[in-house]
């Protein structure tokens, strides 16, 4: 016998072998092709159209003062934009193919990182006089962009694990309060009012959505109300009074703290209806401070209008809506309660930047969402949208 053979088949080892691999390989290759073919379509194009539009109003908000502030660079922002933009978006499509409900598996490692850099870097080298970035050479990394997804990570586990007991304090009040004072603590030492706010309101969500009973918010609230007033008046971060005054009346001090919500108010007062046209914005030449970041939703309105801004913001609101659907038609609790969290923190985000940006709110410098500069913050949230996208998988919702 020239070729020892497999005594139960009666084929060569050799052959047999390439088979199964064959087999395995095209196994695999198969059920990749079905997981894509199950990913929500309406929802991945809402967030391909939400990253190209944010990515072309940054650049429109940004070129201006990237010339006059990065030695005539007038693509500075959106080159970087770009790359992060790239990156973020094949870990999305990576992140995808990943079974949605094994990411309960990292749900330590996640907290637990989140809270070792939110450590970190507070002893670092201050960046704009606080501690929120990490220095790595090429780039800054931002730790508070972890957290938000640690706590709805964290949250999304624990109201799983103990669904019949979070109506209880020790057991759905107790757990989040521990974790969400850590982690406010830490990000009020940096200072990172904004991200406090996020964090807690990410926090209460995935409390409610958990089913934690309703007269423990009433006493949650008060804490939490007690504890900011605390540490307003404890001087921590006094420039939050500063911004209250100013946000009760900026004309009282025009060329100072006021400046930033009163360019803001004349570029969306400015656009009309139909606005000055994409890229005719004046007030980012100079007059709104870092238009690409924060307020990057004024030039929206100066250059798009009332009709494109109302676009835009429907563009959250139909992603708001179609993340929810796909979660909460997800069979797995654990699948339904992370969906819910990652779309509310989209959600919240962005309404708290619009309510900034249009002065109904204190300027607490809340990023808008896929059109704010920040790589940190892109990549994190286009992987955010990966595990969501993992969701939609097993979801039930009727397909459009």
């Amino acid at each position: 016998m020239t070729k020892e053979t497999n005594i139960r088949k009666g084929k060569p080892i050799e052959e047999e072998n390439r088979s199964w691999f064959s087999g395995v390989w095209g196994s695999a290759k198969n059920t990749l092709l079905d997981r894509k073919q199950n990913v929500d379509m309406v929802l991945l194009w809402l967030i391909i159209a939400l990253v190209v539009c944010g990515i072309i109003m940054m650049y429109s908000a940004s070129f201006a003062y990237a010339y006059y502030n990065r030695d005539g660079d007038s693509n500075f922002f959106f080159r970087n934009q770009l790359i992060f933009a790239v990156i973020g978006l094949v870990g999305m499509f990576a992140v995808s193919l990943f079974p949605a409900v094994r990411f309960k598996n990292f749900n330590l490692l996640v907290l637990t990182i989140s809270t070792v850099l939110l450590i970190v870097v507070l002893f670092l080298p201050k960046v704009n006089g606080v501690h929120r970035w990490i220095n790595l050479g090429v780039t800054t990394f931002q730790p508070s962009e972890i957290t938000k997804f640690a706590v709805i990570l964290f949250g999304a586990t624990w109201a799983d694990s103990h669904a019949d007991k979070m109506h209880t304090f020790k057991w759905g009040v107790l757990p989040f309060m521990c974790v969400l004072g850590a982690s406010a603590f830490l990000l009020i030492l940096e200072p990172h009012l904004s991200c406090t706010v996020i964090v807690m309101l990410l926090g209460l969500t995935m409390m409610w959505v958990g089913g934690t009973r309703l007269v423990w918010f009433a006493g949650l609230g008060i804490v939490i109300a007690t504890g900011i007033v605390a540490v307003i008046l404890s001087g921590q971060i006094g420039y939050s009074s500063a911004r209250i005054e100013v946000w009760l009346d900026p004309f009282a001090d025009p060329l100072g703290d006021g400046w930033q919500n009163i360019q803001a108010l004349y570029a969306i007062s400015s656009g009309g209806l139909f606005g000055s046209g994409l890229g005719n914005s004046r007030q980012k030449y100079l007059y709104i401070s870092e238009p690409q970041n924060d307020f990057v939703f004024s030039v929206v309105c100066e250059e798009l209008g009332f009709i494109g801004a109302a676009l835009v913001i429907a563009l959250f609101v139909v992603f708001v809506w179609r993340g929810f659907t796909v979660s909460v038609n997800n069979p797995n609790r654990f699948c339904k309660l992370l969906g819910i969290g990652i779309t509310a923190q989209v959600g919240w985000q962005a309404l708290l930047n619009m309510a900034v940006v249009t002065k109904m709110v204190p300027n607490t410098g809340i990023s808008l969402p896929f059109f704010s500069y920040g790589g940190t913050s892109l990549v994190m949230l286009l992987l955010e949208m990966g595990v969501l996208l993992a969701i939609s998988r097993g979801s039930t919702a009727k397909r459009i």
